[in-house]
């Protein structure tokens, strides 16, 4: 039998991330009728929210997303706080932690794929890295929490911040196939609308020079389910009596963490690249219990 080298080894978990994040980007908006006809689906499955951020306004989508769905709670006048929303990122997060965004997240994958565009230059760090990584929070507690419970109109309604003046996700999975399918989208797109489309398209042309650059510095939901990291279920261990500090896992990681040191980062997406590249198989992954 033919012995398979190292790098034949690797691409293995590479090809089942891979086809994990197609499959459930595909169930998750299966709503086929919804690209046809232009329309949101507003089956029971709405009320439930997915793992990762999957706009509710794309056509296809059959659940809703974590941050769309606390944002629609806290702008509401009967409401000011979602204890089912909370409940199920703590849930997600318990058990996965930033799992979700390396397996279970739709735009997630968008940036993998263009991550591997080829570029004359790849780009592991920006300038002043640690503090744009706290970004995330900012976005969070400012944009999904803050403006929402507090700027409130005449009617005693807020606005949905995140999701209307930042969100890419949105704009790709959403405004574009709606203004595209549907004429009464296509004329009531105005300023917001292309001002998306500027954040979308930096968004996107910087996913192919940089690793997961909304995953990095703006997303939300990763920053809630990286406080999960070194306390949920699902985990990386380092095995202290064969590591050798080598440092090979750093530099596999697209985002540059030191795993060796910092297995539960909270940046860490769980995408298991250091796993494979660890020459003294001294990482693992592990579910406690």
């Amino acid at each position: 039998m033919k012995k398979r080298n190292s790098a034949e080894l690797r691409r293995e978990p590479n090809k089942i991330r891979l086809l994990i994040q197609l499959a459930f980007t595909a169930i998750s908006n299966g709503y086929i009728k919804g690209f046809a006809k232009g329309q949101i689906f507003t089956g029971a499955t709405k009320y439930l929210c997915v793992p990762g951020m999957n706009c509710y306004s794309c056509p296809g989508a059959l659940g809703s997303c974590p941050i769309g769905a606390l944002q629609a709670t806290l702008n509401a006048r009967q409401y000011k706080m979602s204890l089912y929303v909370l409940g199920l990122m703590t849930v997600f997060g318990t058990l996965l932690g930033r799992f979700v965004c390396g397996f279970l997240c739709p735009f997630g994958l968008i940036q993998d794929l263009l991550f591997k565009i080829p570029f004359v230059k790849k780009i592991r760090r920006l300038p002043g890295e640690k503090g744009l990584r706290w970004l995330r929070f900012v976005f969070l507690g400012i944009f999904v929490i803050l403006l929402p419970l507090f700027v409130i109109d005449i009617t005693g309604l807020g606005e949905p911040w995140f999701c209307k003046w930042i969100c890419p996700v949105g704009t790709l999975e959403g405004g574009i196939p709606l203004v595209l399918l549907n004429n009464a989208m296509r004329g009531a797109a105005g300023f917001l609308f292309r001002w998306k489309l500027v954040i979308l398209a930096v968004t996107l042309l910087s996913s192919i020079i940089i690793y997961r650059p909304f995953c990095r510095y703006v997303c939300p939901l990763g920053a809630v389910y990286g406080l999960f990291n070194k306390i949920s279920l699902y985990r990386i261990k380092i095995d202290s009596q064969k590591c050798t500090g080598c440092n090979t896992c750093q530099k596999a990681c697209h985002l540059d963490i030191p795993v060796w040191k910092n297995p539960d980062s909270m940046d860490c997406i769980r995408c298991g690249e250091c796993k494979t590249a660890c020459p003294h198989g001294a990482i693992s992954t592990t579910v406690l219990k």
